[in-house]
């Protein structure tokens, strides 16, 4: 790459970090995507003053046509040069933004998948807690916690112990774009949890007193995501259910919803910015109430296969 360009990248990188403030997972997206933006428009010999709204269209054409990816990749790529335009009319490197000129393509909404209570159960009954190492143990602690909570994979991956307040039963999560919500901690995750900390994270600890991190692996380190998905993933298998560890995060809404929990309480606890993103929740449980109707009323359809 460009020095030039890396230049540019790095700074851009910087003004996600420290002015937008968003995830590490999208700053990941973003810069990749800038990279790929980046390398284009010198191979055509323009510069980022230069760039139009014809440029950017031919770009993305380019990586929809060369590349395949799914509408929902566009949208986020989108998003990245939306984000990098606004960077550069931030830092006066242009005054214009040719992005505004172009449509985001348009999302097909995808209704949150979540399973019932007996599925949830079913998962984490399969989890062994009666391994030497107490690797079990730490599992369903961990599961039980996300589903309890409602947590993503990256808030229970970057939980540290000071953030589990005992006494008060509540868990300090610091969600996307490091906004920071408080979560009760219900009683099986709190049993589990406990049982965790006093016997299996001793074991896992080892030489390593000084990790803080409240989930940690057999060297003692803190767990990464793709081992939680991975672990998840086995169970779910054992189980029977089909489920990603994200489903887990949509039940702890879903269930709260039919059980008739308020829609702002719901979207405090999930940590979402928008109560739109909430509502999603309710259209996914009222989909529900039409397939159960349609499967079992006299009057009922069933759904065209």
């Amino acid at each position: 790459m460009h020095p030039i360009d890396s230049a540019l990248l790095e700074e851009f990188r910087d003004y996600l970090v420290v002015d937008r403030r968003v995830s590490s997972a999208t700053i990941a997206v973003y810069t990749a995507e800038i990279t790929r933006y980046l390398t284009f428009l010198r191979s055509r010999k323009i510069t980022v003053e230069e760039a139009s709204a014809e440029h950017i269209t031919s770009f993305l054409i380019q990586r929809s046509t060369q590349d395949g990816i799914s509408q929902r990749t566009q949208g986020k790529n989108m998003s990245a040069l939306k984000s990098f335009h606004r960077y550069l009319n931030d830092v006066s490197i242009r005054e214009d933004d040719p992005t505004v000129l172009i449509d985001m393509p348009k999302m097909p909404q995808t209704l949150p998948i979540s399973v019932s209570y007996d599925a949830v159960d079913a998962i984490l009954a399969v989890i062994d807690t009666t391994d030497s190492a107490g690797l079990g143990i730490r599992d369903k602690a961990l599961f039980e916690l996300v589903y309890s909570c409602g947590l993503r994979v990256s808030e229970v991956c970057s939980l540290q112990i000071s953030d589990y307040l005992h006494d008060d039963r509540l868990l300090r999560v610091v969600g996307k774009g490091d906004k920071e919500r408080m979560v009760p901690v219900g009683d099986y995750a709190q049993k589990a949890l406990d049982t965790y900390l006093m016997e299996s994270r001793p074991k896992l600890l080892g030489v390593h007193i000084h990790e803080r991190s409240l989930f940690i692996g057999r060297r003692g380190k803190g767990l990464t995501r793709a081992l939680v998905w991975k672990r998840f993933k086995s169970y779910c298998e054992l189980a029977g259910v089909d489920a990603k560890v994200h489903t887990l995060r949509h039940s702890f809404a879903s269930h709260l919803l039919r059980g008739g929990a308020d829609l702002r309480i719901v979207q405090e606890l999930l940590g979402h910015s928008d109560i739109r993103t909430t509502q999603i929740y309710t259209h996914s449980d009222t989909e529900d109430l039409l397939q159960t109707y349609r499967r079992f009323h006299p009057e009922g359809e069933p759904d065209k296969k």
